[in-house]
């Protein structure tokens, strides 16, 4: 398996939204190597099963210790107020690999994760050797609960995904308005299209009729 180390990303932020339509789910899906923001020792991998064959990760062997160093941020522009639920796209060898810390701001506060260890924003990601869906929850000391985030306002919000243990791979995000559902099919999860794509590397703002309106300039490097 092949990587290159990408170094601190600062970009214009991504406006990301598609309603699908009057009364219907709001559903948004990112590639996690596109994040507008990735720190070290995050880093993007190559792996010709992954979404356009990257995903992200802290690298390393599954093993006791680590983590806790490098996040990745990416910059969602909720079309309506309201609740949403996440899914990742991921892959967790096994107990030693199997969590990240999660905080989507402003429905979260300004809080490091990895330095105070809440495990409110402990995501105890479903273990599998193989890429599969998992919604994003809380893992607390009295079980796992899945997670979900209420918005006051449409507008930009700064999701990010933060290391809590090294090789726990995450390839694909999924954003959508249908919180009650806990399975993946009921989700209509889905990996990012071409379009999806290219919305988030331009960073286009999308009308209510899911047409690219306003291009707000393609600034991101292209990652080798």
């Amino acid at each position: 398996m092949q990587y290159r180390i990408i170094f601190l990303l600062v970009l214009l932020p991504m406006f990301v939204g598609v309603p699908t339509g009057f009364g219907a789910d709001i559903e948004i899906a990112l590639e996690a190597e596109l994040a507008d923001e990735i720190v070290e020792p995050m880093i993007i991998d190559e792996e010709k099963t992954a979404s356009d064959g990257k995903f992200i990760w802290m690298e390393g062997a599954p093993a006791t210790g680590g983590g806790d160093e490098g996040w990745a941020e990416f910059i969602i522009n909720i079309p309506e107020p309201g609740k949403y639920a996440l899914w990742g796209h991921v892959t967790a060898w096994d107990g030693n690999s199997d969590s990240f810390w999660v905080t989507w701001q402003p429905a979260d506060p300004d809080e490091n994760a990895q330095q105070t260890g809440n495990t409110e924003f402990r995501w105890g990601v479903a273990q599998g050797g193989a890429w599969h869906w998992d919604r994003i929850n809380h893992w607390l000391n009295g079980g796992t609960f899945e997670r979900e985030w209420k918005f006051a306002k449409a507008g930009e919000t700064v999701l990010r995904i933060a290391v809590r243990e090294d090789a726990t791979m995450l390839d694909a995000l999924f954003v959508t308005s249908n919180v009650k559902a806990t399975a993946e099919d009921a989700a209509n999860v889905r990996l990012p299209t071409d379009k999806d794509r290219k919305i988030q590397i331009e960073g286009l703002a999308v009308d209510a009729n899911g047409k690219a309106a306003t291009t707000w300039g393609s600034l991101k490097k292209a990652y080798r």
